[in-house]
């Protein structure tokens, strides 16, 4: 990780920048494969899954006999665990549940707002080195509670044509039954499109490689919905002397193995702190399965002293991680002067990977800084809301000359007519 120290506040968004790419050019690969599939279907899937995953498949769809031989393999202490979260994740979300919203504008005047469920959603849970399994959880159940009618779920297979076994568990828990073998950019061109087999949907959820963000963010330009832009996964960890550094050390790894493009930052108050971090940092990494991916993650990161808590406080605002742990003092105070991040974790004993998979929060959030302008997933992310409205002649009465009077002064005369009528026939 590269060290700073007070870096002058000129030199922040420098500082606070993401590792680069192309977007131009993963878009001029990933359009014509959203073209194929969407000219040719299932076979363009095929031809796909055989290039990319070396899986040579006869069936796209995964069966009942699928998934009844996974559940079987599943180890039962995993299966146990995902129990568990799923039973947090599950209490969480639901609590989340809007209530219908009516209001008297003015006498006369009704307006009302209602919320429901997306009909038909679409989740990509990668495979590849890491395979999601607890994204599963993470989309599938607010899908559930939302009570969309057609979940569709995308994920690749293996060069076998099997599906991880533990992630047809967790779909099984969620309820779901529309499997795909399916990954990649191909696999949201089919959810956006349709094939002979994958059915269309209205909104597309999940992480992916920067391919299928591309194409995410590609097909969101026409009919299709999606979750949020996003890119590699990131990490903040704010600390000072009351941390404990081989915790914090963990924390920065567990972030930099997802992938080589992940960036982990970590700000610091104290500097002596700060040197037995980076120690237990190198001591941690080298018994690291995943060690080469997390160095060159941390080739990405950065490490920064600031003499003030203040100074800490409006960096990490600058920067808006996805994910922030405070490992400080006071934290329960600091927390709310640090509204740009996607999650927040609170204290020592508050790990990252506790809300990547059990604590009950989504771990689907948004990254690159735009926690600024996006929501964490939630279960409002499956569901959309719509308005009514109904008037008396009394609420006629009440807006109708302000009605005509802002009709008439956008010149939509055809707008003031439809209320001129009313009002008219109320006055005789």
């Amino acid at each position: 990780m590269e060290v700073l120290r007070n870096p002058k506040r000129e030199d922040w968004t420098g500082l606070t920048q993401r590792p680069l790419f192309d977007l131009t050019q993963l878009f001029s690969v990933v359009q014509p494969i959203l073209e194929n599939v969407k000219q040719r279907g299932d076979v363009a899937l095929f031809e796909y899954e055989e290039k990319f995953d070396k899986a040579q498949l006869t069936t796209l769809e995964v069966t009942p006999a699928e998934v009844e031989e996974a559940v079987a393999l599943v180890e039962p202490a995993l299966k146990e665990a995902l129990q568990v979260a799923h039973r947090n994740i599950a209490s969480f979300h639901e609590a989340q549940r809007p209530q219908s919203l009516v209001v008297e504008t003015c006498p006369g005047v009704r307006c009302e707002q209602h919320t429901v469920a997306i009909e038909k959603v679409g989740l990509y849970v990668p495979g590849g080195t890491a395979p999601l399994l607890s994204t599963v959880l993470m989309l599938g159940i607010p899908a559930q509670i939302a009570g969309c009618r057609t979940v569709v779920l995308c994920t690749p297979p293996n060069a076998e044509g099997k599906i991880n076994p533990a992630i047809l568990y967790a779909a099984s828990l969620c309820g779901i039954d529309k499997i795909y073998k399916v990954g990649g950019a191909q696999a949201i061109a089919a959810m956006a499109y349709g094939t002979e087999t994958v059915p269309a949907v209205h909104k597309i959820f999940g992480p992916g490689n920067q391919y299928v963000m591309a194409a995410k963010q590609l097909v969101a330009l026409s009919q299709v919905a999606i979750d949020m832009p996003a890119g590699p996964s990131e990490v903040e960890v704010f600390c000072d002397a009351t941390c404990v550094p081989q915790f914090v050390a963990a924390d920065l790894l567990s972030q930099a193995e997802h992938g080589v493009d992940s960036q982990v930052i970590l700000v610091c108050t104290n500097e002596s702190t700060l040197t037995e971090i980076l120690e237990a940092l190198e001591e941690q990494l080298v018994n690291l399965p995943r060690k080469e991916i997390a160095e060159k993650a941390l080739q990405n990161s950065k490490a920064i002293l600031f003499d003030t808590v203040e100074q800490g406080v409006e960096f990490t605002n600058s920067y808006g991680p996805e994910h922030l742990i405070l490992s400080v003092e006071g934290y329960r105070d600091l927390a709310p002067l640090m509204p740009h991040a996607g999650s927040i974790f609170l204290g020592n004993y508050s790990s990252e990977s506790a809300g990547d998979y059990a604590s009950g929060t989504n771990h689907t959030l948004p990254t690159k800084g735009w926690v600024r302008s996006y929501s964490s997933l939630s279960l409002s992310s499956f569901m959309r809301s719509y308005t009514v409205q109904e008037l008396t002649p009394e609420g006629v009465v009440a807006i109708g000359t302000a009605v005509e009077t802002m009709a008439d002064a956008e010149q939509l005369f055809a707008h003031k007519h439809a209320m001129t009528l009313r009002l008219q026939s109320l006055s005789k």
